[in-house]
């Protein structure tokens, strides 16, 4: 009894909210929709407080408070997790006021929103450049604030993804190996660059232990003029490993390549 009373309040209250929002759609009232969008978003209503926002934002245009709606509206579609709307009024606001009270914190945001927008590592980075782009030059412009260690750490987050993501294409051709054409040496070019654009990412290691596995099958697949070439190469690659990750988690592996090759080239 006392939850289907319970429900039956908690029923009457949403069409009570409801219709005071409906309400407040149709008002003239700016001051009022302000005021309850603010209401809405303190309480964690960003559907509801997005849209009362962006109906009094024109209303405000000019005026001292447009800022505080703009900066209202890209926060309240954060909330709803639309991180590339928030982005475009972010940029709006650095847009309409390079010198505004919220000017720094709106650079920076621009960042963080295409960083939470950034997907997974196998899709389309696009998100993830415009990330980098935008806290880098956050990071440039504002060296002394605050955020700064903050967007370091983002930066170094996206540049890592970005490096995994050309470590995986890497891997994806050396698992093709011979299939409609040579993919061992593709994977070779793929990790070198990786390796060339992002020296300090947390993939290194495997990035370097893929390369010295397909230059190892690219030897061992080859004609017999080219395999003793191939094969040191495959030795020099052993010793760039081994002296970068002496007590490497790969060793054994990269042991057993240059063992095997040791062999060929002795021969």
């Amino acid at each position: 009894m006392k939850t289907t009373k319970f429900l039956l309040l908690l029923t009457f209250l949403a069409l009570v909210s409801c219709g005071e929002y409906q309400s407040l759609l149709k008002s003239d009232d700016a001051e009022l929709k302000y005021n309850k969008a603010v209401e809405y978003f303190e309480k964690g209503d960003f559907m509801r407080a997005s849209t009362l926002f962006d109906a009094v934002a024109t209303y405000y245009k000019g005026t001292d408070r447009s800022e505080t709606v703009l900066n209202y509206l890209a926060k309240s579609y954060i909330g709803q997790k639309d991180y590339y709307s928030a982005s475009e009024y972010y940029k709006t606001y650095v847009k309409t006021y390079p010198k505004g009270k919220y000017v720094i914190e709106s650079k920076y945001m621009i960042g963080y929103c295409y960083y939470l927008d950034s997907p997974d590592a196998r899709l389309d980075q696009t998100p993830t450049y415009s990330a980098i782009a935008a806290l880098q030059e956050f990071v440039d412009v504002y060296p002394e604030s605050e955020r700064v260690p903050e967007a370091n750490k983002l930066l170094d987050q996206l540049t890592n993804k970005l490096a995994y993501k050309s470590y995986l294409n890497s891997k994806l051709y050396y698992n093709l190996g011979n299939y409609l054409g040579n993919n061992y040496e593709s994977a070779v070019i793929t990790a070198q660059n990786a390796l060339r654009k992002y020296p300090s990412t947390a993939y290194r290691e495997e990035l370097m232990l893929l390369i010295l596995d397909s230059k190892y099958e690219l030897a061992v697949q080859s004609v017999e003029e080219k395999k003793s070439d191939r094969y040191r190469s495959t030795i020099d690659e052993y010793y760039n490993y081994i002296n970068e990750y002496p007590t490497g988690k790969f060793r054994k592996q990269a042991d057993r390549v240059f063992n095997e090759s040791k062999k060929i080239v002795k021969d």
